[in-house]
């Protein structure tokens, strides 16, 4: 009998904690059809201006997908293949149909240390290869920790292009110190030049390309269509996952404060405010471990422009969230259990295009 009460408590635990990580809404007036099929991780994607799509797979590949294609890309940078490490975003320069450049972020091995960090690269695409690829920024030291890599890459209206690293897994040092690569936002020119007025340019021994800092790893990044502001959001802990407004200088508190805890339970800090650090304009408890991100510009989806669409990868779903005011006053689920949503983007058409592991790139068709 004992056994057995102990037993029915632990279904009613279950039964409540899965109730409280889902309590956003399903949004069932939508459907989806698979562009792009059979991908195990696609990172990152982009359109080319005859609109097929360049796709970043984790694994270290990059594929062009045309006419109904799959092209594997030759010359792909080499990555340091560990954890959440590998091939990551994609972005082509916004000038692209004049000069061809093209932006990834990866995990790469080379510099100091064993391991990896993030670097950043721009190439060419000529003859499915990549040509004329140059380096403009790899973090350091390596390390052998396998998380927290970021990435998202961004340019803005001025042609400054913004890229994230996380903090690698070592919140103690490297997200809170302006003298360390991780945790962070960069800016830097397109040819990896930085930029006379980054805020800390003038800071002996800081790393001149910090834009912002106290992150903790950030993988979704975009511009406010309305606002042009640069939003971001983050991987909390167990709870804590934020997005925020991104502002030169600005620290966003990672690990000082946060409204989440240890996945273990513990806690690291008793403070969610200080004076000095940004709140985020919103928070998830429990986490949804938010990958991948963009807002409805376009006037395909009645009732939806202006939201902001992030992917959860835990709870497998597209985060429509309403946005009044710069704040997030409704969540719904969309493509709810379709599987690990890693990457969003607004296509040239209109149509909002989800990149999902183990399936491939769907379009989102509203009913």
């Amino acid at each position: 009998m004992k056994f057995r009460n102990k037993i029915l408590i632990l279904i009613v635990l279950f039964t409540v904690f899965a109730c409280a990580q889902d309590k956003n809404p399903v949004n069932t007036k939508h459907s989806y059809e698979v562009v792009v099929k059979d991908l195990s991780n696609p990172w990152g994607f982009a359109f080319l201006p005859d609109n097929s799509i360049l796709i970043t797979e984790i694994k270290g590949n990059i594929i062009h997908f045309k006419d109904g294609k799959k092209i594997e890309i030759k010359n792909a940078p080499e990555t340091y293949s560990r954890g959440q490490g590998g091939l990551l975003d994609i972005v082509l320069h916004p000038n692209y149909i004049n000069n061809g450049w093209i932006y990834i972020t990866y995990a790469s091995s080379e510099g100091e240390g064993n391991g990896g960090h993030t670097a950043l690269m721009r190439a060419k695409l000529k003859d499915n290869a990549l040509i004329e690829k140059q380096v403009l920024y790899k973090a350091t030291p390596n390390t052998t920790r396998g998380q927290h890599f970021g990435s998202r890459i961004v340019f803005d209206d001025e042609g400054y292009l913004y890229f994230t690293i996380g903090e690698r897994g070592n919140r103690d040092e490297n997200p809170q110190d302006i003298t360390r690569d991780g945790g962070k936002i960069y800016r830097l020119h397109d040819d990896g030049r930085i930029p006379d007025d980054n805020p800390f340019v003038k800071e002996v021994n800081a790393k001149k390309a910090i834009y912002s800092f106290g992150h903790r790893n950030p993988q979704g990044m975009t511009i406010n269509p309305e606002t042009r502001d640069i939003w971001a959001h983050e991987h909390g802990p167990k709870g804590g996952d934020e997005i925020n407004i991104i502002k030169a200088g600005k620290n966003y508190g990672w690990p000082v404060i946060s409204y989440g805890i240890n996945y273990i339970g513990t806690k690291f800090t008793d403070i969610t405010e200080k004076d000095g650090m940004e709140q985020p304009l919103h928070y998830w408890d429990p986490s949804i471990a938010p990958s991948g991100m963009a807002f409805i510009s376009s006037n395909k989806y009645s009732g939806w422009k202006g939201n902001l669409l992030i992917g959860s990868l835990k709870f497998q779903y597209l985060d429509n969230c309403y946005i009044k005011n710069g704040k997030v006053v409704k969540e719904e689920r969309l493509l709810d259990g379709l599987g690990r949503v890693r990457s969003v983007n607004q296509g040239p058409d209109g149509y909002i295009y989800v990149g999902i592991e183990n399936l491939g790139i769907v379009k989102l068709i509203k009913k």
